[in-house]
Protein backbone atom coordinates (compact mmCIF):
# COMPACT_ATOMS: atom_id res chain seq x y z
CA UNK A 1 0.00 0.00 0.00
CA UNK A 2 2.54 2.62 0.83
CA UNK A 3 4.88 1.84 -1.51
CA UNK A 4 2.66 2.62 -4.19
CA UNK A 5 1.55 5.62 -2.48
CA UNK A 6 2.67 9.48 -3.76
CA UNK A 7 2.91 12.33 -1.43
CA UNK A 8 -0.32 13.47 -2.57
CA UNK A 9 -2.87 11.02 -1.94
CA UNK A 10 -1.51 9.27 1.31
CA UNK A 11 -3.40 9.64 4.04
CA UNK A 12 -1.78 10.00 7.67
CA UNK A 13 -3.95 9.26 9.95
CA UNK A 14 -3.00 11.04 14.08
CA UNK A 15 -5.46 9.30 16.76
CA UNK A 16 -5.40 11.59 19.75
CA UNK A 17 -6.33 14.87 19.14
CA UNK A 18 -4.46 16.50 22.12
CA UNK A 19 -1.34 18.88 21.80
CA UNK A 20 0.75 16.86 20.76
CA UNK A 21 -1.56 15.61 17.86
CA UNK A 22 -2.47 18.83 17.10
CA UNK A 23 1.30 19.93 16.54
CA UNK A 24 2.25 17.23 14.41
CA UNK A 25 -0.90 17.88 12.14
CA UNK A 26 0.84 21.64 11.75
CA UNK A 27 4.06 19.96 11.36
CA UNK A 28 2.45 18.03 8.18
CA UNK A 29 1.20 21.15 6.27
CA UNK A 30 4.56 22.92 7.37
CA UNK A 31 7.10 20.73 5.91
CA UNK A 32 4.98 20.71 2.98
CA UNK A 33 2.97 17.91 3.09
CA UNK A 34 -0.30 17.89 0.57
CA UNK A 35 -1.61 14.42 1.53
CA UNK A 36 -4.89 13.83 3.58
CA UNK A 37 -4.25 14.58 7.58
CA UNK A 38 -7.16 13.01 9.84
CA UNK A 39 -6.93 14.30 13.43
CA UNK A 40 -9.24 11.51 15.70
CA UNK A 41 -10.59 12.76 19.29
CA UNK A 42 -12.45 11.49 21.80
CA UNK A 43 -12.92 14.94 23.52
CA UNK A 44 -15.82 17.32 22.26
CA UNK A 45 -13.10 20.13 22.08
CA UNK A 46 -10.61 21.08 19.64
CA UNK A 47 -6.97 20.19 20.73
CA UNK A 48 -5.50 22.10 24.06
CA UNK A 49 -3.10 22.46 26.10
CA UNK A 50 -3.49 20.59 29.74
CA UNK A 51 -1.29 23.09 31.78
CA UNK A 52 -3.61 26.13 31.90
CA UNK A 53 -6.53 23.47 33.33
CA UNK A 54 -4.76 24.01 36.77
CA UNK A 55 -2.73 27.10 36.32
CA UNK A 56 -3.79 30.15 34.52
CA UNK A 57 -7.24 29.04 33.62
CA UNK A 58 -8.02 27.38 37.05
CA UNK A 59 -6.82 30.62 38.79
CA UNK A 60 -9.01 32.72 36.61
CA UNK A 61 -6.08 34.75 35.45
CA UNK A 62 -6.43 33.48 31.75
CA UNK A 63 -9.57 32.99 29.31
CA UNK A 64 -10.69 29.43 28.40
CA UNK A 65 -9.78 30.23 25.37
CA UNK A 66 -6.08 30.49 25.52
CA UNK A 67 -5.62 26.63 26.46
CA UNK A 68 -6.47 25.82 23.01
CA UNK A 69 -4.15 25.14 20.38
CA UNK A 70 -6.12 26.93 17.52
CA UNK A 71 -9.53 27.56 16.90
CA UNK A 72 -11.94 25.34 14.50
CA UNK A 73 -11.72 26.86 11.59
CA UNK A 74 -7.78 27.27 11.39
CA UNK A 75 -8.41 23.16 10.67
CA UNK A 76 -10.48 23.35 7.80
CA UNK A 77 -8.19 26.37 6.52
CA UNK A 78 -5.24 23.60 7.06
CA UNK A 79 -7.08 21.06 5.38
CA UNK A 80 -7.22 19.07 8.29
CA UNK A 81 -10.08 16.98 8.96
CA UNK A 82 -10.64 17.19 12.68
CA UNK A 83 -13.10 14.32 14.40
CA UNK A 84 -13.71 15.19 17.87
CA UNK A 85 -16.44 13.49 20.16
CA UNK A 86 -15.15 10.42 17.79
CA UNK A 87 -13.22 7.32 19.69
CA UNK A 88 -10.82 5.44 18.12
CA UNK A 89 -12.00 1.32 18.61
CA UNK A 90 -9.36 -0.76 16.96
CA UNK A 91 -6.25 -0.67 14.71
CA UNK A 92 -5.17 -3.31 12.73
CA UNK A 93 -1.70 -2.54 11.79
CA UNK A 94 -1.68 -5.17 8.94
CA UNK A 95 -4.66 -3.86 7.13
CA UNK A 96 -3.33 -0.03 8.11
CA UNK A 97 -6.91 0.96 9.06
CA UNK A 98 -8.14 1.71 12.65
CA UNK A 99 -11.90 1.82 13.20
CA UNK A 100 -13.81 4.64 14.65
CA UNK A 101 -16.44 4.14 16.85
CA UNK A 102 -18.85 5.58 14.56
CA UNK A 103 -18.10 2.24 12.56
CA UNK A 104 -15.75 4.15 9.74
CA UNK A 105 -13.07 2.61 9.09
CA UNK A 106 -10.02 5.06 7.89
CA UNK A 107 -7.55 3.57 6.02
CA UNK A 108 -3.76 4.75 6.31
CA UNK A 109 -0.27 4.97 5.10
CA UNK A 110 0.98 6.00 8.58
CA UNK A 111 -0.74 6.81 11.78
CA UNK A 112 0.56 8.31 14.85
CA UNK A 113 -0.57 7.88 18.66
CA UNK A 114 -1.16 10.55 20.64
CA UNK A 115 -3.60 9.09 23.37
CA UNK A 116 -1.60 10.39 26.18
CA UNK A 117 -2.54 9.52 29.34
CA UNK A 118 -5.58 8.41 31.49
CA UNK A 119 -6.15 9.61 35.35
CA UNK A 120 -5.77 6.91 38.10
CA UNK A 121 -9.04 6.50 40.06
CA UNK A 122 -9.12 6.48 43.93
CA UNK A 123 -10.01 2.79 44.84
CA UNK A 124 -12.04 3.40 48.29
CA UNK A 125 -15.21 3.56 49.14
CA UNK A 126 -17.06 6.61 48.74
CA UNK A 127 -15.09 7.58 45.58
CA UNK A 128 -17.90 7.68 42.66
CA UNK A 129 -20.23 10.25 45.49
CA UNK A 130 -21.18 14.11 43.89
CA UNK A 131 -17.80 16.62 44.67
CA UNK A 132 -15.09 14.19 44.22
CA UNK A 133 -13.15 15.76 41.32
CA UNK A 134 -10.44 15.03 39.06
CA UNK A 135 -8.26 17.07 36.95
CA UNK A 136 -7.29 15.92 33.37
CA UNK A 137 -9.78 17.47 31.36
CA UNK A 138 -10.66 21.05 29.91
CA UNK A 139 -14.27 20.36 31.66
CA UNK A 140 -12.89 18.89 34.59
CA UNK A 141 -11.29 22.60 35.21
CA UNK A 142 -14.39 24.13 34.57
CA UNK A 143 -16.50 22.15 37.61
CA UNK A 144 -13.47 22.91 39.60
CA UNK A 145 -13.39 26.37 38.96
CA UNK A 146 -17.09 26.33 40.45
CA UNK A 147 -16.23 24.89 43.82
CA UNK A 148 -12.67 26.32 44.19
CA UNK A 149 -14.19 29.58 45.96
CA UNK A 150 -13.88 31.16 49.64
CA UNK A 151 -15.10 28.97 52.25
CA UNK A 152 -15.18 25.89 50.97
CA UNK A 153 -13.32 23.14 52.87
CA UNK A 154 -11.33 21.23 50.09
CA UNK A 155 -9.51 18.14 50.44
CA UNK A 156 -6.71 17.30 48.08
CA UNK A 157 -5.10 13.91 47.70
CA UNK A 158 -2.30 13.13 46.25
CA UNK A 159 0.70 15.94 46.64
CA UNK A 160 2.27 15.67 43.10
CA UNK A 161 2.36 18.43 40.81
CA UNK A 162 -1.41 18.55 40.08
CA UNK A 163 -2.64 18.60 43.70
CA UNK A 164 -0.17 21.09 44.70
CA UNK A 165 -1.31 23.55 41.49
CA UNK A 166 -4.64 22.63 42.58
CA UNK A 167 -3.63 23.27 46.55
CA UNK A 168 -2.49 26.89 45.13
CA UNK A 169 -5.06 27.73 43.26
CA UNK A 170 -7.73 26.81 46.00
CA UNK A 171 -6.37 28.79 48.81
CA UNK A 172 -5.78 31.71 46.45
CA UNK A 173 -9.63 31.89 45.96
CA UNK A 174 -10.10 31.67 49.64
CA UNK A 175 -11.00 28.36 50.17
CA UNK A 176 -9.66 25.80 53.35
CA UNK A 177 -7.40 23.13 52.20
CA UNK A 178 -6.41 20.08 53.50
CA UNK A 179 -3.78 18.24 51.56
CA UNK A 180 -3.36 14.16 52.14
CA UNK A 181 -0.45 12.44 51.13
CA UNK A 182 0.85 8.97 51.53
CA UNK A 183 4.50 10.16 51.56
CA UNK A 184 6.48 11.42 53.88
CA UNK A 185 7.13 15.25 51.92
CA UNK A 186 5.26 16.40 48.35
CA UNK A 187 6.93 15.30 45.52
CA UNK A 188 9.88 13.26 47.30
CA UNK A 189 9.90 10.74 45.13
CA UNK A 190 9.72 13.41 41.99
CA UNK A 191 12.52 15.47 43.61
CA UNK A 192 14.62 13.87 46.76
CA UNK A 193 14.14 15.16 50.89
CA UNK A 194 15.93 17.90 50.15
CA UNK A 195 14.05 20.03 47.44
CA UNK A 196 10.56 18.47 48.28
CA UNK A 197 10.78 20.22 51.56
CA UNK A 198 10.92 23.78 49.99
CA UNK A 199 7.30 22.53 48.70
CA UNK A 200 5.85 21.56 51.97
CA UNK A 201 6.94 24.81 53.66
CA UNK A 202 5.57 27.06 51.08
CA UNK A 203 2.36 25.58 51.29
CA UNK A 204 2.12 24.86 55.17
CA UNK A 205 3.12 28.56 55.51
CA UNK A 206 0.29 29.43 52.71
CA UNK A 207 -2.18 28.08 55.30
CA UNK A 208 -2.45 24.54 54.10
CA UNK A 209 -3.06 21.72 56.44
CA UNK A 210 -0.38 19.03 55.18
CA UNK A 211 -1.55 15.44 56.05
CA UNK A 212 1.81 13.48 55.21
CA UNK A 213 2.40 10.11 55.69
CA UNK A 214 -1.23 8.56 55.48
CA UNK A 215 -3.75 7.86 52.53
CA UNK A 216 -7.71 8.26 52.43
CA UNK A 217 -9.73 4.95 53.92
CA UNK A 218 -13.00 6.27 53.07
CA UNK A 219 -14.54 9.18 51.79
CA UNK A 220 -18.35 9.77 53.94
CA UNK A 221 -21.09 11.09 51.93
CA UNK A 222 -24.92 12.71 53.08
CA UNK A 223 -27.42 12.42 50.61
CA UNK A 224 -25.09 11.48 47.74
CA UNK A 225 -22.87 13.85 48.08
CA UNK A 226 -19.23 14.20 49.73
CA UNK A 227 -19.70 15.43 53.64
CA UNK A 228 -16.05 13.69 54.74
CA UNK A 229 -12.55 12.12 54.39
CA UNK A 230 -11.77 9.57 56.52
CA UNK A 231 -7.64 8.95 56.22
CA UNK A 232 -5.72 6.02 57.42
CA UNK A 233 -4.91 7.30 60.34
CA UNK A 234 -8.50 7.26 61.42
CA UNK A 235 -8.68 11.04 61.56
CA UNK A 236 -12.12 12.37 59.85
CA UNK A 237 -11.56 15.95 57.58
CA UNK A 238 -14.71 17.43 56.74
CA UNK A 239 -15.50 18.08 53.11
CA UNK A 240 -17.39 20.10 50.74
CA UNK A 241 -15.04 18.45 47.34
CA UNK A 242 -12.02 16.15 46.99
CA UNK A 243 -9.51 16.79 43.91
CA UNK A 244 -7.88 13.48 43.11
CA UNK A 245 -4.48 13.62 42.09
CA UNK A 246 -3.27 10.45 42.44
CA UNK A 247 -1.28 10.54 39.25
CA UNK A 248 -1.72 9.09 35.60
CA UNK A 249 -0.75 6.16 33.32
CA UNK A 250 -0.32 5.86 29.59
CA UNK A 251 -3.71 5.16 27.19
CA UNK A 252 -2.16 2.05 25.49
CA UNK A 253 -4.83 0.26 25.25
CA UNK A 254 -5.00 0.67 21.47
CA UNK A 255 -1.46 -0.05 20.78
CA UNK A 256 -1.88 -3.09 22.96
CA UNK A 257 -4.89 -4.53 21.67
CA UNK A 258 -3.20 -3.71 17.99
CA UNK A 259 0.01 -5.81 18.67
CA UNK A 260 2.45 -3.31 19.39
CA UNK A 261 5.24 -3.28 21.90
CA UNK A 262 4.23 -1.86 25.07
CA UNK A 263 5.73 -1.52 28.65
CA UNK A 264 5.17 1.83 30.70
CA UNK A 265 4.13 3.03 26.96
CA UNK A 266 4.13 2.73 23.67
CA UNK A 267 7.79 1.44 22.61
CA UNK A 268 9.36 3.87 20.23
CA UNK A 269 12.86 4.31 19.09
CA UNK A 270 14.95 7.54 18.87
CA UNK A 271 12.44 8.53 15.92
CA UNK A 272 9.21 8.00 17.13
CA UNK A 273 8.62 4.52 15.58
CA UNK A 274 6.37 1.79 17.21
CA UNK A 275 7.42 -2.05 16.69
CA UNK A 276 5.40 -1.26 13.42
CA UNK A 277 6.84 0.81 10.76
CA UNK A 278 4.22 2.82 9.79
CA UNK A 279 3.19 3.22 13.43
CA UNK A 280 4.42 6.14 15.31
CA UNK A 281 3.95 7.34 18.75
CA UNK A 282 4.48 10.64 20.66
CA UNK A 283 3.50 12.65 23.83
CA UNK A 284 2.40 11.04 27.40
CA UNK A 285 1.88 7.74 25.38
CA UNK A 286 5.47 7.15 24.01
CA UNK A 287 7.98 5.24 26.03
CA UNK A 288 11.07 6.82 23.78
CA UNK A 289 14.65 5.60 23.37
CA UNK A 290 16.73 9.03 24.16
CA UNK A 291 20.18 8.95 22.44
CA UNK A 292 20.66 11.45 24.75
CA UNK A 293 20.22 10.17 28.36
CA UNK A 294 21.09 6.56 26.54
CA UNK A 295 17.97 5.07 28.16
CA UNK A 296 14.11 4.59 27.83
CA UNK A 297 12.11 7.30 29.08
CA UNK A 298 8.59 8.14 28.86
CA UNK A 299 8.08 12.00 29.94
CA UNK A 300 4.32 13.09 30.79
CA UNK A 301 5.14 16.94 30.50
CA UNK A 302 3.69 19.79 28.05
CA UNK A 303 7.05 20.58 26.76
CA UNK A 304 7.82 16.64 25.28
CA UNK A 305 4.36 16.56 23.83
CA UNK A 306 5.07 20.26 22.35
CA UNK A 307 7.64 18.93 20.82
CA UNK A 308 7.55 15.27 20.31
CA UNK A 309 4.13 15.94 18.18
CA UNK A 310 6.53 17.86 15.17
CA UNK A 311 9.22 15.28 15.48
CA UNK A 312 7.12 12.14 15.11
CA UNK A 313 5.82 14.03 12.19
CA UNK A 314 9.22 15.08 10.73
CA UNK A 315 9.96 11.11 10.95
CA UNK A 316 6.63 10.18 9.16
CA UNK A 317 7.86 12.00 6.42
CA UNK A 318 10.93 10.07 6.19
CA UNK A 319 13.24 13.04 7.66
CA UNK A 320 16.08 11.31 9.67
CA UNK A 321 14.70 11.90 13.15
CA UNK A 322 16.72 11.80 16.69
CA UNK A 323 14.15 13.02 19.22
CA UNK A 324 16.94 14.03 22.22
CA UNK A 325 14.76 16.47 24.00
CA UNK A 326 16.09 16.95 27.10
CA UNK A 327 12.64 16.96 29.22
CA UNK A 328 11.31 20.51 30.87
CA UNK A 329 8.43 21.08 32.67
CA UNK A 330 7.75 24.28 35.32
CA UNK A 331 5.12 25.10 37.84
CA UNK A 332 3.60 28.30 39.46
CA UNK A 333 2.30 28.28 42.81
CA UNK A 334 1.45 31.17 44.35
CA UNK A 335 4.49 32.99 44.01
CA UNK A 336 7.11 30.59 43.22
CA UNK A 337 7.77 29.74 39.74
CA UNK A 338 9.99 27.12 38.69
CA UNK A 339 11.60 25.19 35.90
CA UNK A 340 13.01 21.63 35.94
CA UNK A 341 15.61 20.92 33.03
CA UNK A 342 16.56 17.43 33.13
CA UNK A 343 16.01 13.87 34.46
CA UNK A 344 17.26 12.82 37.69
CA UNK A 345 15.45 9.39 38.99
CA UNK A 346 15.11 8.47 42.68
CA UNK A 347 18.13 7.14 43.48
CA UNK A 348 19.86 7.58 40.42
CA UNK A 349 21.81 10.97 41.82
CA UNK A 350 24.67 10.96 44.28
CA UNK A 351 24.59 14.80 45.37
CA UNK A 352 22.07 17.97 45.28
CA UNK A 353 24.17 21.08 45.11
CA UNK A 354 21.85 24.67 45.72
CA UNK A 355 23.21 27.95 44.21
CA UNK A 356 21.08 31.06 45.73
CA UNK A 357 18.74 31.58 48.40
CA UNK A 358 16.67 28.48 49.56
CA UNK A 359 15.10 29.68 52.32
CA UNK A 360 13.85 33.08 50.61
CA UNK A 361 13.15 30.47 47.46
CA UNK A 362 15.46 32.07 44.74
CA UNK A 363 17.63 29.49 44.01
CA UNK A 364 18.84 26.88 41.78
CA UNK A 365 19.29 23.67 42.55
CA UNK A 366 21.33 20.41 40.13
CA UNK A 367 21.27 17.22 40.65
CA UNK A 368 24.43 15.12 40.32
CA UNK A 369 26.07 11.63 39.65
CA UNK A 370 29.46 10.85 39.46
CA UNK A 371 30.12 14.66 39.19
CA UNK A 372 27.63 15.41 36.42
CA UNK A 373 24.45 17.62 36.43
CA UNK A 374 21.80 15.26 35.52
CA UNK A 375 19.03 18.17 36.44
CA UNK A 376 18.71 21.83 37.17
CA UNK A 377 15.47 23.36 38.80
CA UNK A 378 15.33 27.11 39.47
CA UNK A 379 13.04 28.71 41.25
CA UNK A 380 12.08 32.06 40.83
CA UNK A 381 15.49 32.89 39.02
CA UNK A 382 14.81 33.30 35.31
CA UNK A 383 16.27 32.77 31.84
CA UNK A 384 18.65 30.01 32.91
CA UNK A 385 16.94 26.68 31.57
CA UNK A 386 18.76 27.44 28.42
CA UNK A 387 22.08 27.27 30.30
CA UNK A 388 20.79 24.36 32.48
CA UNK A 389 19.82 22.45 29.68
CA UNK A 390 23.51 22.94 28.11
CA UNK A 391 24.65 21.83 31.28
CA UNK A 392 23.21 18.50 31.35
CA UNK A 393 23.54 18.00 27.57
CA UNK A 394 27.85 18.29 27.85
CA UNK A 395 28.06 15.75 30.15
CA UNK A 396 30.80 17.28 32.10
CA UNK A 397 32.02 16.46 35.37
CA UNK A 398 32.09 20.09 37.07
CA UNK A 399 33.25 21.18 40.63
CA UNK A 400 30.34 21.38 42.86
CA UNK A 401 31.84 23.97 44.65
CA UNK A 402 31.89 26.15 41.33
CA UNK A 403 27.84 25.16 40.89
CA UNK A 404 26.93 26.64 44.02
CA UNK A 405 28.72 29.63 43.51
CA UNK A 406 26.28 32.96 42.14
CA UNK A 407 29.98 34.06 41.24
CA UNK A 408 30.16 31.33 38.55
CA UNK A 409 27.73 32.43 35.38
CA UNK A 410 26.16 29.24 34.80
CA UNK A 411 27.17 30.05 30.87
CA UNK A 412 30.81 29.32 32.04
CA UNK A 413 30.06 25.99 33.33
Amino acid sequence: MTASATQDDRTFVIVGASLAGAKAAETLREEGFAGRVVLVGEEPEPPYERPPLSKGYLLGSDERSTAFVHDRPWYDKQGIELRTGVRAESLDPGAHSVTLDTGERLAYDKLLLTTGSVIRRLQVPGADLEGVHYLRRIEHSDALRGVLVEGARVVVVGAGWIGLEVAAAARTHGAAVTLVEIDALPLRRVLGDEVAQVFADLHTERGVDLRLGTGVREIVGEGGRVASVTLDDGSSVPADAVVVGVGITPAVELAQAAGLAVDDGVLVDAALRTSDPDVYAAGDVANADNPLLHRRVRVEHWSNALNGGPAAARSMLGQDVGYDRVPYFFTDQYDLGMEYTGHAEPGGYDQVVFRGDVPGREFIAFWLADGRVLAGMNVNIWDVAEDIERIVRSGARIDPARLADPAVPLSDL
